[in-house]
C-alpha cells in the first residue's frame, strides 16, 4: 500500500455548492518526486472571494482550467500508476481535503480509488506526542505556499521526519 499524501485549494468550505479550484498529490517516499497537480474549472457559480485568495487565483482564470471529469480520471490513472497496493488517502485535515477530493471522485467517476477512508497527518502527530495541542507542522521543510504540490511535500516531509526521528512505524512504498 502507498501512502498519498493530499492538499487541496477551493473558493469556498463544502463541495457541490463550491468548487474546488486544484489539487495536488505525492506518493510518500524517500525522493518525493511522484507527484500531481489539477486545476479544475468552477462546478458551480457560487465562489467566496477570500476563499479563492487563497489560491493565488482570479475567477477569470479559474474558467480556463480543466473539466473535473477529466482531472479526475487523470488523477485516477496517476494514482493507480505510482501506488503499490490499496492507496490511503493522508492529509493535513482531512476532513477538508478528503471531503473534496471523495465528493469529486464520486461526482464525476462514481467511483473513488482510495475507499471510504482517509488518514489525518495533525491527529497522528499529537496522537505520537500524546498532546492534542502539539503541531507537526514546524517538520516541514518544504515552505507552505498554497501551491496544493508544495503543501503537500510539506506535510509529506513531515510523516518521513516522524518517521525517522519519531519511530513511527509505517510502511512506506
Amino acid at each position: 500500500m502507498s501512502y498519498i499524501m493530499v492538499d487541496i485549494e477551493s473558493d469556498g468550505p463544502i463541495p457541490g455548492i463550491y468548487s474546488m479550484v486544484s489539487f495536488g498529490a505525492v506518493v510518500v517516499e524517500e525522493s518525493l518526486q511522484k507527484t500531481f497537480f489539477a486545476q479544475l474549472k468552477p462546478i458551480s457559480e457560487n465562489w467566496i472571494e477570500d476563499a479563492l485568495k487563497v489560491s493565488g487565483y482570479s475567477r477569470e482564470e479559474c474558467l480556463d482550467f480543466d473539466e473535473p471529469k477529466l482531472a479526475m480520471e487523470n488523477f485516477e490513472k496517476w494514482i493507480k500508476k505510482n501506488s503499490k497496493g490499496k492507496p490511503i488517502f493522508i492529509s493535513d485535515n482531512n476532513g477538508f481535503d478528503w471531503m473534496f477530493i471523495c465528493w469529486y471522485f464520486h461526482k464525476f467517476l462514481k467511483r473513488n480509488p482510495f475507499g471510504f477512508s482517509s488518514q489525518n497527518l495533525g491527529s497522528l502527530y499529537k496522537g505520537m506526542e500524546k498532546d492534542v495541542f502539539k503541531n507537526f507542522k514546524h517538520l516541514r521543510k518544504t515552505k507552505h505556499t498554497h501551491n496544493p504540490v508544495d503543501d503537500a511535500r510539506g506535510n509529506a516531509e513531515a510523516l518521513l521526519a516522524m518517521k525517522k526521528e519519531f519511530g513511527l512505524k509505517i510502511k512506506l512504498e
